[in-house]
This record gives C-alpha cells, structure tokens and sequence, in this order.
C-alpha cells in the first residue's frame, strides 16, 4: 500500500486528495496535518466523512504528524512546501506541491514567477528545483514515470488552458501572437478562506473578472506552451468568478497559421489526445458543459472553427477542484508508483 500524508489537509485541496485516497485501492492515509483547527477528528470539519475518514487533524509540531509515510501530498500556500519539502525527502517520501513553488525547475524560472505576483523571488529550496517535474500527467508523463522526488502540481486555470491548446501548439495549428483565454470559475477557485468578496451576497448572482494585472497561473501556462513548441508564447488571459460553486469553463482562441477545417483541428485533437483517459474531444455542436465534469477528472474539450474570422475556437471544461487540483495529484502519485493511471480516479462525475 502507498502511505499518504496529507498536509494543509482541512482545506479544499487537502479535503479532495482524502477523498479521493479512500476509495483507492493501492492507498492509506497515515496522517493529516493542519493549522486550523487541530486535534480534532476531521470529520467534525466535515461530517459527511463521519465513519469514513474520523482521524484527527494533527499540527506540523505533534511528533504524530512525523510518520513516514511514501507520498506527501502538500495543499499548502506559496512558500510553505519549499520550506517543508526537504525533510519529508529526508523520511524517504515523494513530494506533490500544489502551490506554485515546484512547478518551474530553474530558480531564474521560478524568480519570474515570484516576481511576477509579489513574493519574494528567492527559492528557499533551489536544489530541488532540477528534480522537480510540472504535474500535468498529459504533457510530462514519461519524466513523471521516471520517479522524481517533487511534483509541482499544476494550476488549475493552467489546467484547462494547456488541455486545451496542447494539440493546437504542438501542431503549430495557430500562431504565438494571437492566443486569448478567456477563463471563468466557480467560487471555491479561491479556496476555503473568509473573505468579504466570496461573501455570499457579494457573490450571488453576480460575475466579475479578477487580476487582470497578472494572474499567477499565466507564467506555467507560458512556460509549458514554450517548451511544447519551441516559440516564445505571450497569452492574454483574463479571470472570471462566476456564482457557481465549482467548475471552470475557459474559451482560447487562436488565429489559425494555415487554412484548416473543423473536420480538420477536431481529427487532429483526437489524435493528439487518444492515449490520455481523461480527456474527451467532442464537435463544435456537442452539449456539454461544466456540469459534466462535476466531481470527475476529466477535462471536455469542444473543438470549433470559425472560417470567417480564420480563428480556432477551443471550450475546455473542469472540475477545478478534481481535474485542477486533487484529481490531477492522484493521477500524479498512480504514475509516479507505478499504478494504473486511473485508478481511484476512474468514475464519471455527479450529474445534475
């Protein structure tokens, strides 16, 4: 059995990984670490793991919380896992992060990033870096097979964006200059925290782009788009919060680089993804949306052509806190030790 620790475990990222590991069959959960609240069983947290999951969330401090465990799952902020990812190597541990401190592999990458959204742009952890491996399975798992000991589990606006414009750049089916994402999510996008603007009043019935001065999942979403094809990419991209609770929906366009059909981009992204389980390619007139994703890890891609304005259209849907988060690192850890890639995993989502 994989041993799993799950650190940051109270939150919505930490709740999703015990979630999803209680139904794995290769998978345990040794212990639960937290802030806020401690020493209490987190089924008092949340109830409805009452019977299932009772363990008590433990703090980083209690000498119970230093059991080894062969993964550690960090649902942890920015410069948290940096600072806690060494010593858990130490215990003989695999590290997935889902912050964004292991998902560039160069300090001048990461300082780029840091610098970017207001953190101080030294890496506490800078010899970890060249071992680390960004955790979206589709576009790196071959390095993830080979065993490194961090994943930078990637972002999930990052998620849906580089799903859906892989196939695209990969083929050089559009030209650098011209992508846009255009992204929208539900609410619990921003975590489980107290906030006056994710008040629900603040929230109901209610839309509003967010961070258009540089969003943090912008820098993986170039730096992946740039090793896939060999060109410098800059992409506008642009936030929205929506008044659902979760999913998101993100709309890429791109100025097609030659005369290509629908029939065309559509068989070309069947191919690109025919080996990749989690992700489904569907016609510019297919029904789906975020509801369909809901509670899976699978990404939906609608793949459309608009001729008269030579522009490829790409709706790439999911479950952000499935396929953009917990889901991703639990497909993540059953490559990393060798298990089917969709086990645990392998389920539709909850409809309506």
């Amino acid at each position: 059995m994989i041993k799993a620790k799950i650190i940051g475990a109270s939150g919505y990222g930490g709740i999703g990984v015990a979630e999803l590991l209680l139904s794995h069959p290769e998978a345990e959960i040794v212990a639960l670490v937290g802030v806020d609240p401690v020493n209490v069983p987190i089924s008092d947290v949340y109830p409805h793991l009452s019977g299932y999951l009772d363990m008590p969330i433990l703090a980083a401090d209690d000498p119970k919380a230093q059991v080894d465990a062969d993964v550690v799952f960090m649902a942890t902020p920015d410069r948290v896992g940096m600072q806690l990812a060494q010593s858990e190597l130490d215990k003989g541990a695999k590290v997935i992060d889902f912050s964004g401190d292991f998902r560039f592999n160069t300090p001048d990458a990461y300082c780029d990033y840091a610098t970017r959204i207001g953190l101080a742009p030294d890496h506490l952890a800078p010899t970890l870096l060249s071992d680390s491996v960004y955790g979206l399975t589709e576009l790196h798992r071959d390095a993830l097979k080979a065993g490194p000991s961090v994943v930078g589990n990637p972002g999930c606006f990052a998620v849906s964006c580089l799903l859906g414009l892989a196939p695209a750049v990969a083929a050089k089916l559009v030209t650098p200059d011209s992508i846009i994402c255009d992204c929208k999510t539900g609410v619990s996008g921003a975590g489980k925290k107290a906030s006056a603007a994710f008040h629900f009043p603040a929230r109901h019935e209610n839309m509003n782009a967010y961070r258009l001065s540089g969003h943090q999942h912008v820098c993986e979403i170039e730096h992946e788009l740039n090793l896939l094809s060999g060109t410098a990419f800059n992409v506008t991209f642009t936030a929205q919060v929506v008044p659902m609770t979760r999913g998101i929906m993100t709309t890429l366009y791109g100025t097609l680089s030659d005369t290509y059909t629908e029939a065309d981009v559509l068989d070309i992204y069947k191919k690109h993804y025919a080996n990749d389980p989690f992700v489904r390619v569907f016609p510019s007139d297919a029904g789906i949306g975020t509801a369909h994703v809901r509670g899976s890890n699978r990404c939906l891609l609608m793949v459309s052509v608009d001729e008269r304005t030579h522009r490829l259209r790409i709706v790439s849907h999911i479950d952000n806190l499935m396929k953009g988060q917990a889901g991703s690192a639990v497909q993540n850890m059953n490559v990393l030790f060798g298990c089917p890639e969709t086990m645990g995993l392998d389920r539709p989502g909850n409809y309506p």
